[in-house]
């Protein structure tokens, strides 16, 4: 199989998009932020910066932190009939957990000396010509001021809600509107693997990637995301096929050891390279 060569050697970077899902920032068993985690995720941002490198941070979330902060359960409500997942009860979560959210990163990053911007965005950002023009002007001087940004889907007053799979393809919209040569998805699963290695222990985790066909694709269709989150392997297939279509690489690999952010550069990372076409 063509896609099981040996993985090639990142080359420098000079721009970085790195996207983490809800189910990464939280703790399982009580759905509130897991601080340490968020701690160490912003030291290896700030170190990347400090290297030189453009930094961009693409951060789910807001909805799950919004839930826990005012008390709605992640699946039932007698408020809403039973259901919360109702377009409005998730906006109102979002808008609170946004803030909340934004606060925890703005005084984290502080502690290291990096100024972060908060940037919402939507589908209309990317459509629309003059919007998305404004959007990369503002990217262009955060990262000239040396700021890292830090992008979600405006989740408040979005009218195609929560369409973005957890910010997977906004990432990889996101990193071929800034133009950046590597998108790192930091996920809850190694990679991409021959099967699903939850069900099936023969699955073999897939280390490089050449080119996306139908195969692959066909795999990303039978695979789900975690509860929290709503990304699975198909909107990463598809994040990659925009990203690499864009000119740069990208990298799904496990959000549970951080680590792997510095260790992307030796080739001693675990996770799957989709290189650019």
């Amino acid at each position: 199989m063509q896609n099981e060569k040996k993985r090639p050697e990142l080359q420098k970077k000079k721009r970085i998009v790195i996207k983490i899902g809800s189910s990464s920032l939280m703790h399982p068993q009580t759905d509130n932020l897991n601080f340490a985690k968020i701690e160490k995720l912003v030291r290896e941002l700030c170190d990347l910066r400090n290297t030189g490198m453009d930094v961009c941070l693409v951060s789910s979330g807001a909805i799950a932190v919004g839930r826990q902060v005012i008390g709605v359960p992640a699946n039932t409500d007698s408020r809403s009939g039973g259901h919360t997942n109702s377009n409005a009860r998730k906006q109102a979560c979002a808008a609170v957990g946004q803030a909340r959210l934004m606060m925890t990163y703005q005084k984290i990053f502080s502690e290291y000396h990096q100024t972060v911007g908060q940037i919402l965005m939507s589908k209309n950002t990317m459509i629309l010509p003059e919007s998305k023009e404004n959007a990369r002007n503002t990217f262009c001087e955060l990262f000239r001021m040396g700021v890292i940004p830090i992008v979600n889907e405006n989740d408040t007053v979005s009218t195609f809600e929560m369409q973005f799979g957890d910010n997977d393809t906004l990432s990889a919209l996101v990193t071929s509107l800034v133009g950046a040569d590597l998108l790192v998805l930091l996920s809850d699963i190694d990679g991409l693997y021959t099967d699903d290695p939850r069900s099936n222990a023969q699955a073999r985790l897939i280390p490089y990637v050449r080119t996306i066909d139908e195969e692959l694709l066909q795999m990303g269709k039978e695979s789900t995301g975690s509860f929290m989150g709503t990304g699975g392997m198909n909107t990463k297939l598809s994040a990659a096929q925009i990203a690499t279509k864009a000119g740069a690489d990208m990298i799904i690999t496990n959000s549970d050891d951080l680590n792997v952010l510095h260790h992307l550069f030796d080739n001693t990372y675990k996770g799957t390279l989709f290189t650019a076409l």
